[in-house]
């Protein structure tokens, strides 16, 4: 029997779960750990441009892996006939305004995973594996989301996120800035978790969240910017109706200095990603977008004041 009387907890609205027909666990990574593990591949083709933690459970299972490259508009360059019956090839639907290139490698590629860590909003495609990492689009402590149809052989213990939401309090109480370490630091102690099942704190956030309000904001304030930057831009953008983006993708040749103009204005931008740099030759699209690509915020915190300070920065 649950507790009756006492003290109150947060208060927080129950509404409905975006991705209710998913399997809840702890992290991202850990959702494409455990495709790794259920399919039991023995190696796994990577996207060159991607984050270097997807190479955890890649290690920690001891698999075999090999990086790909792509092309300006995100497509893979890959021969999808080299595949074999125990290997995975895995495609990232960058920013979430990738869902048309998912249905072209959907069309051609055997054992793939999607990784819809940057696309909160995109539906997964009947029996191909895909996780969610939904903190990339809120303000939660940790998470992830996975459709398969493959189940491991052992039972997840429930996991608990109480102690890693001091970042997203104080941010609201004082500033970002304050405690920009206990994010960081947050970040770090999410490594090498093992696979639980997503926490009751978690999912209790998430239920709480306004999906389509979220939703029809980041669309608005993508194309705001985009019809005054998109000119300038080295990447050809466009989002369908459907397409709900993480931020504006804006890439130009002096990327690092109109970063640091932003970040010397408060404008925080994400760098993705900076493992690409070490990784990648000089010459190659994705060097280029390791060092000048600015993830420009679009998210449902900001209105057109905001996004107007951005754009005057941009335009120097």
């Amino acid at each position: 029997m649950n507790s009756i009387g006492g003290y109150f907890e947060l208060e927080l609205k129950k509404g409905d779960e975006y991705h209710k027909n998913a399997i809840r666990l702890n992290t991202g990574r850990n959702a494409f750990e455990y495709i790794l593990r259920a399919k039991r591949y023995k190696r796994v083709y990577l996207p060159l441009y991607t984050c270097d933690v997807m190479l955890e459970p890649i290690k920690k299972l001891g698999l075999d892996y090999e990086f790909y490259s792509i092309d300006i508009s995100f497509r893979p360059i890959f021969d999808f006939k080299k595949i074999k019956t125990d290997e995975a090839f895995v495609y990232n639907n960058y920013f979430g305004i990738c869902d048309n290139q998912v249905l072209e490698v959907a069309s051609e590629c055997e054992n793939l995973i999607i990784d819809n860590s940057q696309s909160f909003y995109s539906s997964p495609l009947h029996g191909i594996d895909t996780f969610y990492s939904p903190r990339k689009f809120f303000g939660l402590p940790d998470g992830g989301y996975l459709y398969t149809n493959k189940k491991i052989d052992f039972p997840l213990e429930k996991d608990v996120s109480y102690n890693r939401c001091e970042h997203l309090l104080g941010r609201i109480d004082t500033n970002p800035e304050q405690h920009f370490h206990t994010y960081k630091e947050n970040s770090r102690r999410l490594s090498n978790q093992p696979i639980r099942e997503m926490s009751n704190l978690t999912q209790r956030l998430l239920v709480s969240i306004d999906f389509e309000s979220i939703a029809r904001k980041r669309r608005f304030n993508f194309n705001y910017i985009h019809n005054d930057l998109g000119k300038r831009n080295k990447l050809k953008l466009e989002i369908s109706s459907a397409d709900v983006p993480m931020v504006y993708l804006f890439l130009v040749d002096n990327g690092k200095l109109l970063k640091n103009q932003l970040i010397s204005n408060k404008i925080y931008v994400a760098s993705y990603w900076p493992n690409v740099i070490k990784w990648a030759n000089s010459k190659s699209f994705e060097y280029d977008l390791a060092e000048n690509l600015l993830a420009v915020p679009i998210d449902q915190r900001y209105s057109k004041n905001e996004l107007d300070e951005i754009i005057k920065i941009l335009k120097w």
